[in-house]
């Protein structure tokens, strides 16, 4: 018996997913589809297997700002009902798959209407999806709607969000290049937010440092971050391995604000210089409140089961260390607090001692 796990065992081990992508996901023949059927020419190629290679060649620049050039792709042939509807239940389906037991799955909404789609016929169409997509699979899966930081909606996309609470929306989220687009500048949408008592999650810590996770936190009064990854520049750790942190990282690890760590798009991103060296290494040793996430599936190739495989070789990880990411993202998760307790001690729990018995 051995306690490091195979991709295979992996796969059936249950998993949480809290940031993930909906135009980020989607399979390549279904782009090629939907771009003939829908009369979107800007695609690169026709071939899926060649545009599955483009994406990931395009993605992995290093720059996240190239990065999210890729999407005007996958958003181009977002732009119906049906597609839309379509693209939601095979990520469904996908994540079902791969052994996802929770997911929260996001989508900008604004980015969708240019062929006339209203912003909750958006949602709708979304919401849809994934109710088709997952219907008998035991995966539950929920929207969070995103707003674009470079835009001028964010009031508007956060009202959105709460007129959808309860029908599968159970937050918001602010995404797209940091860098000159700080949180603080969407005051107004976050305020809403929590007057209505809803929940937020903001991008912070990725393309830019230790300030955006500040304001995410410390102005905004963000519920988790979106990436994190750069709290590391507040933990030093000297010559023995002894860490010491600063005042916004020990806020950060004291308060448990869970940070949605994607190590392979952080790599591809430059946020990271490889998964050996990210610093989900040294955040899980000092147990900050850490989740693995996959981003966008599409551009960064990757499944949950393959993030988590890479962490296993990159780190030596055992069983315990994927239940304790696995039981960090189910705790930080926007579902309610019985529906999660109910996750935790009926599906996580339980798949992970039957993981480790079959070892």
């Amino acid at each position: 018996m051995t306690d490091r796990p195979t991709a295979e065992q992996i796969r059936r081990a249950p998993k949480v997913l809290l940031h993930d992508h909906l135009d980020g996901g989607l399979r390549p023949a279904t782009i090629v589809e939907l771009a003939a059927e829908h009369g979107y020419h800007g695609l690169p190629t026709t071939d899926p297997e060649a545009l599955a290679s483009w994406f990931h060649a395009s993605a992995t620049s290093h720059s996240l700002e190239r990065y999210l050039e890729t999407f005007q792709h996958t958003v181009g042939v977002l732009q119906d009902r049906d597609a839309i509807t379509r693209v939601a239940a095979e990520c469904a389906e996908d994540l079902a798959a791969d052994g996802v037991v929770y997911a929260e799955v996001r989508f900008a909404p604004e980015l969708s209407v240019d062929r006339g789609l209203t912003l909750d016929e958006v949602v709708e169409a979304t919401l849809e999806g994934f109710r088709i997509g997952s219907e008998g699979t035991g995966l539950t899966i929920r929207g969070l709607v995103t707003a674009m930081r470079t835009a001028a909606r964010s009031l508007e996309i956060a009202e959105l969000s709460v007129r959808w609470r309860d029908a599968g929306v159970v937050g918001f989220d602010i995404a797209g290049a940091e860098k000159g687009h700080p949180p603080t500048r969407h005051l107004d949408a976050f305020q809403l937010i929590q007057r209505e008592s809803f929940r937020f999650t903001i991008h912070a810590g990725e393309a830019f440092g230790l300030p955006s996770i500040f304001e995410a936190l410390q102005w905004c009064g963000a519920d988790r971050l979106g990436h994190g990854v750069r709290i590391v520049d507040d933990i030093t750790v000297d010559d023995d391995g002894r860490a010491t942190l600063g005042r916004l990282a020990t806020y950060v690890r004291d308060t448990r604000v869970p940070l949605e760590m994607c190590p392979s798009s952080n790599v591809q991103t430059g946020a990271a210089p490889s998964i050996a060296q990210h610093p989900i290494g040294l955040l899980r040793r000092l147990r900050f409140r850490v989740t693995v996430n996959t981003d966008n599936r599409l551009m960064s190739g990757v499944t949950m089961t393959s993030e988590m495989a890479a962490l296993v070789e990159a780190f030596e990880y055992g069983w315990n260390d994927l239940e304790w990411f696995t039981l960090n993202a189910m705790k930080s998760a926007f579902l309610p607090f019985d529906q999660r307790l109910a996750l935790i001690d009926e599906r996580i729990k339980p798949g992970y001692a039957a993981a480790r018995a079959l070892s």
